[in-house]
């Protein structure tokens, strides 16, 4: 097309340069309806390089694309702009004189004459420079944020994997397993925990914990919590002291997340165990024996790393052959379903029907209470259970670690 032609002429006659002189803080194009450029401001020239005699009359709009805006005009632009006769804030490129591309916003009219016939088309062109470097920027700082935060995920989950011991300890004489369940999808670190260890001969202890929230911060807490009470344990025979202690820690730690825990001291006597039981704001075990219901045993106690003189009652029970004692975190009877709650009557309902050993019984409520939430746990679960063999001295069949 050359500025003689009559579709040309009358482009230009629709174009009012008053609108927009050489000296607009805009670029500002008009072309015919198919696209040539039949006036440009001095302002688009200066931007992108290109002399006036190079686009008037001999270059379209979108020639001054790249492949992948070119595309976005052809199925975005161009159909807005005839049906609607306007487009508004079109973020494109426009590939300059030297090859450098110009991030640029666009606004377009399309003008029809009286009869309705498309004449001209007008655009304003501004400079999005700054404001793509700025996206640019804010991109780049959330993929350093999600690369921050799957670092720290990654090591929080680490670091819980150190807290929940692969297979509990054998310990003569005594059948136990472990079993947790973080919530959700697994992927997040919470702060349920459980630990065996032995301190003597014939003398062992069991701690299963709860620390508030999830996260880095809270396997960081709850990391502290587990040694801490190995430590104690060292230096302390009674579990309540040693959930004073825990308290204490807690309270001079720099964190405002408190824990519930339960520790149990196990000493062997013969073919008896004498348990030891202090809970700290913790749900209480389960004991259930031969013949009988399973009910709580021990004192509910005070939360630890809140109240400044945090309480916790010892409890002493033997166990003989046939008996279990179940210890949970609040993720079990919490577990939710709707507005219902698993609820403790169900728990004590599975630990009633599964008589065998320590693993069927931690399997058997770790599948109870996921099966009661469709498979996703709302919080998460961490049960231990300590079972006594029976007294001729058989060992179940199924004993060892569940989950």
């Amino acid at each position: 097309m050359t500025p003689d032609d009559p579709a040309f002429q009358a482009a230009l006659r629709q174009d009012d340069a008053a609108l927009l002189d050489d000296r607009a803080p805009c670029g500002y194009l008009s072309t015919t309806p198919d696209g040539v450029i039949v006036r440009v401001n001095q302002t688009f020239l200066a931007w992108t390089g290109y002399r006036r005699e190079d686009l008037v009359g001999r270059r379209r709009f979108i020639d001054l694309l790249p492949v992948g805006d070119r595309i976005y005009h052809e199925t975005h632009y161009a159909p807005t702009l005839r049906m609607q006769g306007s487009a508004r804030e079109i973020a494109l490129e426009v590939v300059c004189a030297d090859g450098r591309r110009l991030p640029v916003l666009v606004n377009s009219v399309l003008d029809r004459d009286d009869d309705g016939t498309p004449v001209v088309i007008r655009t304003a062109a501004f400079d999005a420079t700054e404001r793509r470097r700025y996206e640019q920027e804010v991109l780049a700082a959330k993929r350093r944020a999600e690369e921050s935060e799957a670092r720290a995920l990654r090591l929080a989950q680490t670091l819980q994997q150190t807290l929940i011991p692969p297979t509990p300890p054998r310990v003569p004489g005594l059948d136990v397993a472990g079993a947790y369940r973080p919530a959700g999808d697994g992927r997040h670190v919470g702060g349920d925990f459980y630990d065996v260890f032995q301190v003597a001969t014939d003398d062992w202890v069991v701690a299963l914990g709860d620390v508030q929230g999830k996260g880095s911060e809270a396997a960081v807490v709850t990391a502290l919590a587990r040694y801490t009470i190995r430590a104690a344990s060292v230096d302390h025979e009674s579990p309540s002291d040693v959930l004073r202690t825990l308290d204490r820690v807690l309270r001079r730690a720099e964190t405002d997340r408190f824990c519930t825990a339960v520790v149990v001291r196990m000493r062997r006597a013969g073919g008896t165990w004498r348990a030891t039981i202090a809970c700290g704001g913790h749900p209480r075990p389960l004991l259930r024996r031969p013949g009988g219901g399973p009910v709580p045993v021990g004192e509910h106690g005070h939360l630890l790393g809140i109240l400044p003189d945090a309480r916790s009652t010892d409890t002493a029970i033997t166990l003989g052959p046939g008996d279990a004692l179940v210890l949970f975190t609040d993720g079990v009877p919490e577990g939710r379903r709707g507005a219902e709650l698993y609820g403790a009557e169900r728990l004590v309902a599975v630990v009633d029907r599964h008589r065998g050993g320590a693993a069927e019984v931690t399997g058997a409520i770790l599948a109870d209470v996921m099966a009661f939430q469709s498979g996703e746990a709302r919080d998460d679960i961490a049960v231990v259970t300590l079972a006594v063999p029976p007294a001729d001295g058989g060992t179940p069949a199924d004993a060892g670690t569940a989950g």
